[in-house]
């Protein structure tokens, strides 16, 4: 009937969530959405001067294309929109998971960058065996078998590496490893971002939130009845708890690092540590650290660089063993308490 007012269109939540997955894949372009479905693609990068960059799996980094600014900061605030945050001036950080798939998005704009930049940690769409790491070239298969070894026995496993060395989907392959040798355990899985993959059935996966952090889910886990405990990684005073709780009738967990080598590894878990206590804890790390997967980037693409066997800490040195060859490593002193208060303080002070 004329005059009669047009009936609203009420959109269903389903509807919106196309309406805005279409947008989204129109602001990322088809190049990036076609990455995102590479499963050897680890980051996508777009860097201020508009240049994008990818990362994949064995390989090194290389630019691929541009992407203008307006083009980035749009897609930036549709990501924004759909999880009901914003991205501006005055909040020029934007850390979320992408709504299409998962993956990590990290955003900047200035006024603390020049121009729009953003990474995409990509979600493994495949969780790569170990083997696939043998055939890639990454790892011998001697280093194979040595951190298969580790896993069926139980033992907790340390991984560690460099930024964008691979830790994460290392990590993934391990506990895929463990899905197959031990189905019937129970797993409890910590992390920040939903990176970590896991083929078995009975497993909880838990996220931190603004209120709740790694250390206060590692409580919780203690009472979720768990066989294995797997944290994504060990950035503060978590790092106790877990050795802790691997040491008090919950072996064969796994946990990643940031240090440039395996005995590195561990100096670095003294420092995490010592922001719950000052006290020395070079005896714990010993007994509850028992295997350190090291990778790393090289000329060559990544590469597992050792496979150690840690075989206790005694007169304030760690023992290792080469778990490939068995021959005995050269041990390493434990860091002082001196040497950890001053690298929390200079920590602190680069920080600000």
């Amino acid at each position: 009937m004329d005059g009669a007012p047009a009936q609203a269109t009420s959109v269903t939540p389903d509807e919106f969530q196309r309406r805005m997955a279409e947008k989204l894949r129109r602001e990322l372009g088809p190049q990036i959405c076609a990455f995102l479905e590479q499963p050897d693609i680890i980051e996508i990068m777009l860097n201020p001067d508009g240049t994008l960059w990818i990362d994949r799996l064995g390989g090194d980094m290389e630019q691929v294309g541009t992407m203008t600014a307006m083009q980035a900061e749009a897609l930036m605030g549709t990501v924004a929109s759909t999880l009901r945050t914003t991205i501006s001036r005055e909040n020029p950080v934007l850390e979320c998971e992408l709504p299409l798939d998962g993956s990590r998005f990290e955003a900047v704009i200035p006024p603390i960058v020049s121009a729009p930049s953003f990474t995409i940690r990509r979600k493994a769409v495949k969780v790569f065996t170990l083997a696939d790491y043998v055939a890639s070239g990454i790892m011998t298969e001697r280093q194979r078998n040595a951190i298969e070894t580790a896993a069926r026995d139980r033992q907790n496993i340390l991984v560690v590496g460099g930024t964008t060395t691979g830790k994460t989907t290392l990590t993934n392959a391990i506990l895929r490893f463990i899905a197959e040798a031990s189905p019937n355990h129970r797993i409890v899985i910590i992390e920040d971002t939903a990176e970590l993959q896991c083929t078995i059935d009975n497993h909880v996966m838990l996220r931190t939130s603004h209120n709740v952090d790694q250390l206060r889910l590692l409580k919780v886990t203690m009472r979720l009845r768990p066989d294995r405990i797997c944290l994504g990684e060990a950035r503060g005073a978590e790092a106790l708890a877990l050795l802790k709780a691997w040491n008090t009738g919950h072996p064969g967990g796994v946990c990643t690092v940031h240090a440039n080598n395996a005995r590195a590894g561990l100096i670095r878990m003294e420092q995490l540590i010592a922001e719950a206590t000052p006290a020395p804890m070079g005896a714990l790390i010993g007994e509850a650290v028992n295997v350190i997967v090291s990778i790393a980037k090289t000329a060559e693409g990544r590469r597992v660089k050792e496979v150690l066997h840690v075989r206790g800490f005694e007169d304030g040195q760690y023992l290792f063993e080469n778990a490939v060859t068995g021959e005995a490593e050269p041990s390493e002193p434990a860091y002082s308490g001196l040497q950890i208060i001053t690298d929390l303080i200079k920590e602190k002070q680069d920080a600000t």
